[in-house]
């Protein structure tokens, strides 16, 4: 589908050699379900500061390879980690969203992490320019903090912003809508409003993003 990874993302979005890694090493602690034999480092976000065009920007970028992207405790401490940074420093933040969603594994520590980030997305507004970029299959908690952010973008026929799939509607309301009807990026640029700008594919979305970023203030200074 010519998706890129969570790190090539990033590659592509910051200036050559600008890009300072957070937490690389830092895993879930969740022991339920067999996931203490399921650990990656990182737990399925890349965080850090860079550059676009010589000005700071810190970033966050979803990792759908890894348990579909989806927020535990720790990959929410990583994302706040960088709007605190973002919010001392005076400089946007950027997440590139490629989720499923709560780790269902973790329960309520999971959507208690959805708490900290909203509360830090209400806490930067008016502050420092928070963007999105839906990069994916975004679900459940995972639309709530792009929909509140300023600016809102995505990707034709790879990314897809709702609070629940397509099956479930069908079970609840016996309406069959397709993924692309439901939350896809004609849906959100044309009908809802949601998102202001869908593009071709994720590296098209990210060079304009580059472009884009020249034309927003640091903060609110």
């Amino acid at each position: 589908q010519g998706k890129l990874s969570a790190r090539e993302r990033l590659s592509v979005l910051l200036d050559p050699g600008t890009f300072v890694e957070y937490d690389m090493f830092m895993e879930h602690t969740c022991s339920d379900f067999g996931m203490e034999k399921q650990k990656f480092s990182g737990d399925s976000v890349v965080t850090g500061h860079g550059e676009i065009h010589g000005r700071k920007v810190f970033v966050f970028s979803q990792d759908f390879t890894v348990f579909g992207g989806s927020l535990s405790s720790v990959h929410a401490k990583k994302i706040c980690k960088v709007m605190d940074q973002a919010m001392l420093v005076g400089a946007p933040v950027i997440g590139l969203n490629d989720s499923g969603g709560a780790r269902i594994q973790e329960g309520v520590e999971s959507l208690a992490g959805y708490a900290d980030i909203f509360q830090r997305n209400v806490l930067s507004s008016g502050v420092v320019p928070q963007v999105s970029v839906i990069m994916g299959p975004c679900a459940g908690g995972a639309v709530y903090s792009p929909a509140i952010t300023d600016f809102i973008f995505m990707v034709k026929d790879t990314s897809y912003l709702f609070i629940t799939g397509p099956d479930v509607v069908k079970a609840v309301t016996n309406e069959d809508v397709t993924q692309e009807e439901l939350g896809g990026a004609k849906t959100h640029t044309v009908t809802s409003g949601v998102a202001h700008k869908a593009f071709e594919n994720d590296v098209h979305a990210l060079l304009q993003l580059r472009r884009f970023y020249d034309f927003i203030p640091m903060n609110n200074k």
